[in-house]
């Protein structure tokens, strides 16, 4: 898959446009200057999409009963409706992205913790999420979502890339959908699935199994259960179990000698001594002296492009 294919949505104030409620941004140095080479990202500003002037009074989430709304404190204006509406208004292109990069904190793009005040002592508890994000999340409930603060985190934004990039491939199978062509998609999710979600890979190759034709509803509840699967980091002890998996696979080619080197390398991954890498270095090493047509197409080993450096800190 080429990368450039991929379409990523991101908040526009991440890429430096000027669109804050101060006329300021918050330009993500990773977004901007490193996922920019791989993707297209396509911006938005929910507040400046609904109208809202640059400058702009600041917008806050408050609980009234049962709802939670966005309101502008100073002129008691309610944008609540506005800002869900714009996720509506987007969706035909949000439907043709494969991941979404939200800005932190925001009151319409927060994805988590965002400040939720209550209307009538004005206390604040981080607990909501972004009426504009939530929106967009419930139409489109596979779609990868993450938040810049977050992407900082060297696990965290791994595994976003990770989703952006899987949930890429799903998009560009042929529709209609085929039972083959969806096999062979979870067939090369094996080892990614082992390494985050084993339940999630038996019950998905099981519904799979049962299946014989690959309708919308089934094709709906295949992918959400599937990126949700892979929602959580890795842990290392899951890494370790796939790394031995797959170096069950060259049991046959392998000497005395390296057979222990693989094992040492994967044991030292697994104590926190080497990063993720290393071990998959020598797995690359091993395929490329004995190839194995199953190894070379899990998508585990080379999930995304290499000079991103996602796993040099796991």
């Amino acid at each position: 898959m080429e990368s450039k294919q991929l379409k990523v949505g991101i908040s526009a104030c991440l890429l430096g446009d000027e669109v804050r409620f101060d006329g300021g941004h918050k330009r993500s140095t990773f977004c901007d200057n490193e996922l920019s080479r791989h993707v297209e990202f396509v911006r938005f500003c929910p507040e400046v999409g609904i109208g809202l002037p640059i400058p702009r009074p600041t917008i806050r989430l408050e609980q009234h009963g049962e709802q939670i709304r966005a309101v502008i404190p100073k002129t008691g204006g309610d944008v609540t409706r506005e800002l869900s509406d714009f996720a509506d208004k987007i969706q035909i292109k949000a439907e043709q992205l494969s991941g979404y990069v939200l800005c932190a904190k925001s009151p319409s793009c927060g994805m988590e913790r965002v400040k939720l005040y209550d209307a009538k002592t004005g206390h604040a508890r981080k607990e909501a999420m972004g009426i504009f994000a939530r929106r967009l999340q419930e139409l489109n409930p596979a779609l990868p979502l993450e938040e810049d603060g977050r992407l900082n985190d060297p696990h965290l934004r791994e595994n976003f890339i990770l989703r952006v990039w899987v949930y890429g491939h799903w998009q560009q199978l042929p529709r209609p959908l085929t039972k083959a062509a969806v096999l062979e998609f979870h067939t090369r999710c094996k080892l990614l699935l082992l390494a985050h979600n084993q339940p999630i890979y038996r019950t998905l190759g099981k519904r799979l199994a049962d299946v014989n034709t690959i309708d919308d509803a089934f094709a709906k509840s295949y992918i959400i259960d599937l990126m949700d699967a892979l929602s959580e980091p890795a842990s290392r002890r899951n890494n370790t179990n796939v790394l031995q998996h797959i170096q069950g696979y060259f049991k046959g080619q392998l000497s005395a000698d390296q057979k222990q080197e693989f094992s040492d390398m994967i044991m030292q991954y697994h104590d926190g001594i080497l990063p993720l890498m290393a071990p998959l270095t020598l797995v690359r090493h091993y395929l490329r002296q004995f190839p194995n047509s199953y190894l070379a197409k899990q998508w585990y080993i080379q999930p995304y492009p290499e000079d991103l450096k996602l796993r040099y800190g796991l």
